[in-house]
């Protein structure tokens, strides 16, 4: 079993209060977890208005599938998701044998 994980620090765009981050990063993590079929949530930064962590993870058979879902999350986070600047990405991959 294998379980990766991605961390995303973002900058968010013209955002004044937490509402608006909010009303920005709910449907982009919905997009996330059906587009990868993988779990996402905020992870971070959640007092700060323009910035935002995001968290993606997923669990599979072998690592070439965790490494191309996690791969499918920062190329849809970099490129479709133009309301945000992907500032970072950090990543873990870890076997049940470690």
């Amino acid at each position: 079993m294998w379980i990766g994980w991605i961390e995303f620090d973002l900058l968010l765009g013209d955002v004044h209060s937490l509402k608006e981050k909010r009303a920005i990063l709910r449907p982009l993590i919905a997009d996330l977890s059906r587009r990868t079929e993988a779990a996402a949530a905020e992870v971070g930064a959640h007092d700060l208005h323009r910035r935002a962590q995001l968290g993606v993870t997923v669990v599979g058979a072998d690592a070439a599938h965790v490494r191309d879902v996690l791969d499918r999350a920062e190329r849809l986070l970099a490129e479709e998701h133009l309301e945000v600047t992907l500032l970072s990405a950090r990543r873990r991959l870890h076997s049940s044998e470690d």
